[in-house]
């Protein structure tokens, strides 16, 4: 396995690092418009614990191809992401295979802050028909990276699903396997009275099951459903949503958690 920096009009390498079990990065200089991250040497359809920056939480993925390229945000792309991520002169990356506790626990299967706008091949991913005009700060990716503000809107920490005003916005999480759901957490943005909220949805599942689901006016709490008992899910939507009778034209999902297993 290994990791290496290079910017991408010259591929000449930064820093690289490599290992059979584990590989660790550290570097000294900055990154550059341009400057990609990759990891390479993987075996498809194994679980990996990747963390790509020392600001940004170590995500546990399920890839399926031999190498991820990761390109590092900068200027409008940056926003949804905290400030000190891959800023100043000296950076902390890691990989290695998951370890089989890690993968069998009962966890959050959404949760993946190395997720990518446009990325192939790397699991828990996010995506939707439409985030608000194309910006970083409403792309569907925000709605799994763990972050759970949900009193403002914008940039980092307060990065959100949003849906441009469109009735028929819908957002997808594939899981890239199958999974056994058993509860599914929705935080809504609450900028009020920026905000409006949604007060119905519908969660659709990829074996064709379907469940209407009820919500209100939260602030800090979740939107619990619990209880659900689905099995061998490889991927899920949200969408059908109705808003609450207010003047604001602006509901948003700030993060979804669904807890459950690995399929057996």
């Amino acid at each position: 396995m290994k990791i290496e920096v290079y910017n991408d009009w010259d591929h000449v390498n930064k820093a690289e690092a490599a290992g059979e079990e584990r590989v660790v990065l550290a570097w000294d200089g900055e990154y550059r418009k341009g400057d990609i991250i990759e990891f390479s040497g993987l075996t498809p359809g194994r679980f990996y614990r990747i963390k790509v920056d020392a600001a940004i939480e170590e995500a546990l993925v399920l890839v399926k191809t031999e190498n991820i390229l990761y390109t590092v945000p900068f200027y409008e792309k940056k926003t949804s992401y905290n400030p000190l991520a891959f800023w100043g002169n000296r950076h902390y990356l890691s990989l290695r295979p998951a370890e089989r506790f890690e993968i069998d626990a009962y966890k959050n299967l959404a949760l993946n802050p190395f997720d990518q706008h446009d990325v192939d091949g790397v699991y828990p991913h996010a995506s939707a028909n439409v985030e608000t005009r194309g910006e970083a700060v409403f792309a569907a990716r925000n709605a799994i990276d763990g972050c759970i503000a949900t009193r403002s809107h914008g940039e980092w920490p307060y990065e959100s699903w949003g849906i441009n005003r469109q009735d028929d916005a819908e957002f997808r999480l594939d899981f890239g396997r199958p999974v056994d759901i058993g509860e599914i957490r929705l935080y809504t943005r609450a900028d009020f009275p920026h905000d409006n909220w949604w007060i119905r949805g519908m969660l659709r599942f990829s074996d064709g099951s379907a469940m209407q689901i009820e919500m209100d006016r939260h602030v800090e709490e979740p939107h619990i459903f619990g209880g659900i008992d689905k099995r061998g899910i490889e991927w899920l939507t949200l969408g059908e949503l109705i808003k609450a009778d207010d003047p604001s034209p602006f509901p948003a999902l700030t993060q979804i958690e669904v807890y459950g297993t690995e399929s057996r």
